[in-house]
């Protein structure tokens, strides 16, 4: 099992790299990374030298974008959500941009942080209609507390790369089940699916041998395709769709 999870990360990390593109532009250089948007368009993050170090950031692209699609974030509950999920990462936010700074040593690090951040900030203030009242994210809290699952949210786990991968929830072993990691995706593709699909796999080895992953996928507006469960299931991360909840529910509670 070992040898097949190596093979799985080197298959990752070949993808990656092969599917990055440098282009300079003044003092910066841009770095456009195989990871999608929401609008389907590749993700791109910029990269320059300050005294000895690295600025990354994405340039106010995800907040800006997000603002023009009728996503306000001017609620003091969501600017806290916005700022705990950013903290989970590393990241600050700098007048609309998120950004970071890394040194040679953990430049690496910093960059796969950075890209994690802006997929977790697209997927959780996604909101197809403005006026929807609650974030997905909220909407799998108060069911967690409706039903007494116990939980510590915002958990960041270190995997055998050596990356930090931030999740949802984490529900503790007890006598009838084990470790449970839970994760929420607002708005279910293909890339959010892998995303978190490498993000277990890295850190699986590091967590109990028995620990299980299921993700909540939002499927108020559109069904999840095939390809995202595949996704899911071809890593061994358990795959919940949000109107078949109840279906998890005497497991996450045990």
């Amino acid at each position: 099992m070992i040898d097949e999870i190596h093979i799985l990360l080197d298959q990752y990390t070949a993808w990656l790299k092969d599917k990055t593109a440098l282009r300079k532009i003044d003092d910066w250089v841009e770095i456009t990374t195989p990871y999608l948007d929401r609008h389907n368009d590749y993700i791109q993050i910029y990269i320059r030298r300050d005294n000895g170090s690295y600025i990354l950031t994405d340039d106010g692209y995800t907040i800006d974008d997000l603002k023009r699609s009728g996503c306000e974030l001017e609620s003091k509950k969501r600017r806290d959500l916005l700022t705990l999920t950013l903290n989970g990462f590393g990241a600050k936010l700098e007048e609309n941009a998120l950004v970071m700074r890394a040194s040679s040593e953990n430049f690496p690090l910093r960059k796969h942080n950075l890209l994690q951040a802006i997929l977790a900030v697209n997927d959780l203030f996604y909101l197809s209609v403005p006026m929807v009242a609650s974030l997905f994210l909220e909407d799998v809290t108060a069911w967690l507390d409706l039903n007494d699952i116990r939980y510590t949210p915002k958990v960041k786990f270190t995997g055998k790369t050596g990356y930090d991968h931030l999740f949802d929830f984490v529900i503790p072993a007890s006598k009838k089940q084990p470790e449970r990691i839970l994760h929420t995706i607002n708005k279910p593709s293909r890339d959010t699916a892998q995303s978190v699909a490498f993000s277990w796999i890295d850190t699986k080895s590091v967590r109990p041998e028995n620990a299980m992953a299921y993700v909540f996928l939002n499927d108020t507006e559109h069904t999840p395709s095939a390809s995202v469960i595949d996704a899911l299931k071809n890593y061994d991360v358990n795959p919940v769709i949000w109107s078949r909840r109840n279906e998890v529910q005497e497991v996450l509670a045990a």
